[in-house]
């Protein structure tokens, strides 16, 4: 805490206050700086003056206080969210007053587009380029797709836009990229994608969330000037959740802190669930190998949980062999034991959750508030969602449609963004015809054409439609559209509009209003969701003053997430993922889902390291929990419409039984008097393909429609060979349920699919099959690699 020079981490164990440590830390270097280790003293120290210190730090002089002190402006904290960077800032100003407004505490993203407003010039961009969110890069990706002709059944665009954020994450460029995977011709066809969705981002003068950590980096090593201006000014520099910094965060973070090595990390590696967006672990594991004598802080005692809620914690966490030893403790009383409840399916387990809030409400003590239902999957809401209503409950989803990312509000921010930065082609095309003005898809491809062979913008191709012979008889149409634009960024220019009434403006003349009221379901809602985002600019102005401005605005719009608008002072149950419920609490939390194939999830159970991952996230969503808790599983459960039978997460099995208490459904016991615990498919499955290399028939599985009950009649097992009209030949590495009606296949050419056997055929041992004994070995590679 008080020791500011050389590397530093601080293990904060979760709801153990670290955030407030952060805060401190700022607070003493401010006022204290170096004092702890420093060797200035001043000429005159009194015994009086000692005891005066006990009390307070007036008696530091001023001469003693210029010595030891760091300047505000020196100062560097990241954190990951805007809620947590409004957070700090406020709680700072509170402490420090004038101070903390010189102090840098933003998010990774808003403290690289500060730095790359000053500098973009440098490295090809505007400094007003246009940042594009998740939405906006989804829609890109597929736009590239579907040049490229890349079928989305084959890869689909969610895999293609993984790959390349991966790419971006381990910061390599298309080149590189391109490079690493030309032997793949899966990755080859991304690697292609990848070439034309960065090409149209640059074009557009945009730039995703990945690419305002990778230009960064590309500008400080392209000009070591620059980067030694922000070395210089960030002496000292602060992460928070550090366990979620990515590759390319890491080497950002280390560039800026290797002049003065005064970095200061703060994380809790048991906490580090975020691998699917390119987190690593690795980066909070070998910090002090990274960092030469590094101080190790442990932040082990826990302010928000019960001792059993933390035991619980802390015995399943303890299976994790790749973590950093920490346990959590606190002077809380014991509380309730952690309540395991099995139920016969998902609405025997939804409705048992919804008893439980209706008798805690009854009792006392309790709003809705209170109540939090974490799930590993987004699906499983819907069961919820009905039982609810049903039972009058109320409930808000954080994960739904965010306001910002509903269509009108989309159709919006991209008029604004258009006039803000008219390079922005991609946002063009989204309003080019909204409202409707008879101008195909046709014309602008061809229009699109066009710019990408006169290296023009859309926009500046649009504006002289009519000299080129492919667009000249659509002149008229797009002249209207493009006069309405220029206009537009003319008010914006002049200056003499406020953002709010430069808002107005777009509304009156595109006549957006009039055509919401005649478009799709709901107009009243649409239009009033128009009118929320007025208040929201307005809301904008006046916390920015007469620093507000339209790319101000866009900034703060594109870099918001989902938990930045959650409020805990509704009074309903709060629903959500277990990984969007990190960094949040409540009094009673509720966990469905805990079986086998569920949480863990399929895909896990291969590989520990993913295990560890899956793990992890359950001790986040225990640790979630200030009083009750209640973990729950189901006999049976039907996903994406089919139903099977479930065996209990190990996660429950990992839990110590002194600090559990076992109920059953009153319906699972009635139909299983003889089974103490329910039989599962994936069990089943499990032990099959051990014992034999043909998959058995067996009882359990998929039950419910006619439909569903297809048998394997080729008795596919895992390692058979087979082969695909379409994808050619492959292996059969996983069986899905019991009955052998859904296989995984890892397709020489195509990867990881999942297919009904009726669509394949077993090819021979002896069969002149392409997988040779080499290529054998290859594909083990790739399975490693893949799955």
């Amino acid at each position: 805490m008080f020791n500011i020079k050389g590397p530093l981490i601080i293990l904060a164990g979760a709801g153990s206050g670290k955030t407030t440590v952060i805060i401190n830390r700022i607070f003493y270097m401010v006022n204290y700086g170096d004092a702890y280790s420093g060797k200035e003293s001043s000429n005159d120290i009194t015994k009086e003056m000692i005891e005066k210190f006990k009390e307070s730090e007036e008696c530091l002089d001023e001469y003693l206080k210029s010595k030891i002190t760091v300047k505000p402006w020196n100062i560097l904290a990241i954190t990951f969210t805007n809620k947590a960077a409004n957070e700090l800032k406020e709680r700072l100003s509170k402490k420090l007053g004038e101070n903390s407004q010189s102090i840098w505490a933003s998010t990774f993203h808003s403290m690289c587009v500060r730095i790359l407003r000053l500098h973009a010039d440098k490295i090809g961009y505007t400094q007003g380029f246009t940042i594009y969110d998740s939405e906006d890069s989804k829609k890109l990706v597929r736009d590239c797709c579907k040049i490229i002709k890349v079928d989305d059944k084959l890869l689909p665009y969610k895999t293609v836009m993984g790959e390349i954020s991966r790419a971006k994450n381990e910061l390599k460029s298309v080149i590189e990229f391109k490079i690493f995977v030309h032997n793949d011709f899966r990755m080859s066809k991304i690697s292609e994608v990848y070439g034309l969705y960065q090409k149209t981002l640059e074009e557009s003068d945009g730039m995703d969330f990945d690419d305002l950590i990778n230009n960064t980096v590309k500008l400080f090593e392209n000009y070591p000037d620059i980067l030694e201006t922000y070395q210089s000014k960030f002496k000292y520099i602060l992460v928070d959740e550090y366990q979620d910094t990515n590759h390319s965060q890491d080497y950002l973070v280390n560039l800026l802190a290797k002049r003065h090595n005064n970095l200061c990390v703060v994380g809790d590696d048991d906490q580090s669930i975020y691998k699917f967006r390119g987190a690593t672990i690795d980066n909070m594991l070998n910090f002090d190998k990274k960092y030469r004598n590094t101080s190790i802080i442990k932040l082990e005692q826990n302010y928000r949980s019960t001792k059993n809620i933390l035991s619980a914690a802390n015995t399943l966490i303890g299976y994790n062999i790749h973590r950093k030893i920490k346990k959590l403790w606190t002077e809380k009383e014991i509380g309730a034991k952690i309540r395991i409840h099995t139920a016969f399916n998902e609405y025997e387990e939804a409705n048992f959750i919804a008893d439980m809030m209706k008798k805690y409400i009854e009792e006392g003590g309790n709003a809705y508030s209170d109540f939090a239902v974490l799930y590993r999957m987004n699906s499983q809401s819907n069961v919820l969602e009905r039982v609810f209503v049903k039972n009058n409950i109320p409930y808000r989803m954080l994960g739904g449609v965010r306001f910002y990312e509903r269509k009108e509000i989309k159709d919006i921010i991209a008029y604004l963004s258009v006039i803000n930065n008219p390079s922005d082609s991609v946002r063009l095309r989204r309003i080019i015809n909204i409202p409707k003005r008879a101008i195909g898809d046709r014309v602008v491809n061809l229009a699109v054409e066009v710019a990408i062979e006169k290296n023009l913008s859309l926009l500046e191709v649009l504006a002289k439609a009519e000299d080129y012979d492919c667009l000249k008889k659509s002149s008229t149409k797009v002249e209207g559209f493009v006069s309405l634009i220029k206009n537009l960024i003319n008010i914006k220019k002049s200056g003499k509009l406020k953002l709010s009434k430069l808002y107005e403006s777009i509304l009156n003349d595109t006549e957006y209003i009039k055509y919401l009221e005649s478009y799709g379901d709901d107009p009243r809602a649409r239009v009033e969701n128009v009118k929320e985002l007025s208040s929201n600019i307005i809301k904008y102005e006046e916390e920015n003053g007469e620093e507000a401005n339209l790319s101000g605005f866009l900034e703060e719009v594109s870099l918001l997430s989902d938990t930045d608008n959650y409020n805990e002072n509704v009074d309903a149950v709060s629903m959500m993922t277990m990984h969007a419920a990190k960094g949040l609490e409540f009094k009673n939390v509720f966990l469905p889902g805990f079986e086998e194939g569920i949480f863990p999830r399929f895909q896990a159970i291969y590989k520990p390291e993913d295990i560890e991952e899956e793990r992890r996230l359950a001790y986040v969503a225990i640790t979630r929990a200030k009083e009750n808790l209640y973990i729950l599983n189901s006999n049976s459960r039907m996903i994406f419409g089919c139903t099977s039978n479930y065996k209990p997460s190990r996660f429950i099995k990992e839990l110590s039984s002194e600090l559990v208490e076992k109920t059953k459904s009153k319906d699972w016991k009635k139909l299983n008097p003889e089974e103490d615990e329910p039989r599962s498919a994936y069990e089943l499955q499990l032990k099959s393909t051990i014992s034999a290399r043909k998959f058995n028939k067996i009882t359990g599985g998929i039950t419910t429609e006619p439909g569903n009950n297809f048998r394997n009649n080729l008795e596919f097992g895992v390692g058979d060979k087979v082969k695909h009209a379409l994808f050619g030949e492959g292996e059969v590495v996983d069986i899905l349920d019991s009955n052998g009606t859904i296989l995984v296949i890892d397709f020489l050419k195509v990867g990881i699919k999942k297919l009904a056997p009726q669509f394949l055929s077993k090819l021979s041992l002896d069969s002149n099959s392409s997988l040779s004994a080499q290529k054998n070995r290859d594909f083990c590679a790739r399975l490693v690699r893949k799955y």
